[in-house]
């Protein structure tokens, strides 16, 4: 939930004058939710980032002693930020080469989520999942949506924050959520299923075995690859396990992915890994393995990431994590 400023704090925060301790609270206070708040907003972790540092910079020419409330007054710049960006990019989405995938997120970035105190239902899901299911919502639907349903807001203040009706408002939600339901199974995984997919999925990639990697995945499987036009990706969705086993173990066999190395990963909250071509030490893509909602115990989804630009952020974290490790 958004955090809002107590009579108490708003003073302590008006008597930090300097722009050091006024960024610093910016970010103490305020960029987790803000960013989660734009990752989800967008799929893109890269332009969240860039709309969480607008938001400050906007912030920084407030009197601060004009606004009541904090939290609400970012939050709400911060949507209707998202709104215009995803506005303007909707021509671009619509000429995106292949399929669309959000940005990755290694679970190890924990600044990406709202908090472990937003006990919202959709509050900690960044599944891939999710966020298709949220990218097939317009706009105003998914602001309402995410406000609401992640947030936490009523629809008093979603209203005032987008300038609508607490009735409208209520209907953007509710046709959000019917569409987010009827195109998402939620679906919890404990750790001893994540390792245990991910295992079996490793072991018959490994061993370039077809029939292994069938038995492993649901007869309902789907295979999307993210390749933005940079790099070879598979050009449509494709569907049944049969066909996404021999398609993925006939890329595993060319002799460019054979110097290719699976490191385990959680990607969006999901099993998965990073893929390193141990020949040139390039990251080459991220997988997230989804659970099948239909058959308990094997892989419904594969979610391969290989547009380059989208993996600098995975690639940043991969870094950031060897550089503490040493």
């Amino acid at each position: 939930m958004v955090h809002f400023l107590h009579p108490e704090e708003t003073s302590n925060y008006m008597n930090m004058t300097t722009p050091a301790e006024r960024a610093l609270r910016y970010d103490r206070e305020h960029a987790r939710n803000l960013r989660a708040l734009a990752y989800r907003m967008l799929g893109s972790r890269a332009e969240a980032e860039d709309i969480v540092q607008e938001a400050w910079l906007r912030w920084a020419q407030v009197d601060e002693s004009a606004v009541q409330h904090a939290g609400a007054y970012l939050s709400r710049l911060v949507t209707n930020l998202c709104l215009d960006k995803l506005r303007s990019a909707a021509g671009k989405r619509e000429k995106y080469v292949g399929v669309w995938l959000p940005e990755p997120l290694l679970d190890e970035e924990a600044g990406w989520s709202p908090g472990p105190e937003a006990q919202a239902e959709f509050a900690q899901d960044v599944s891939v999942a999710f966020m298709l299911a949220l990218e097939r919502l317009s706009p105003l639907e998914r602001a309402v949506f995410l406000l609401h349903e992640v947030f936490d807001l009523d629809f008093d203040e979603i209203g005032r924050r987008l300038e609508r009706s607490p009735a409208a408002c209520r209907q953007l939600a509710s046709r959000a959520r019917n569409h987010v339901k009827a195109d998402y199974a939620r679906r919890e995984v404990e750790e001893e299923e994540r390792e245990r997919l991910f295992g079996a999925f490793s072991e018959a990639v490994r061993s370039l075995d077809v029939d292994a990697l069938a038995k492993v995945l649901a007869e309902d499987a789907v295979m999307l690859s993210d390749g933005g036009g940079k790099v070879a990706a598979v050009p449509r969705p494709l569907h049944g396990g049969a066909l996404v086993a021999k398609a993925f173990i006939g890329f595993a066999q060319l002799p460019t992915s054979r110097a290719w190395r699976l490191e385990a990963a959680r990607i969006n909250g999901l099993p998965g890994c990073l893929v390193f071509d141990d020949a040139t030490g390039q990251l080459v893509q991220t997988i997230a393995l989804a659970p099948s909602a239909t058959e308990p115990g094997r892989i419904g989804a594969l979610y391969i990431q290989r547009n380059p630009d989208k993996l600098q952020g995975v690639l940043a974290d991969v870094t950031r994590r060897q550089a503490g490790s040493s």
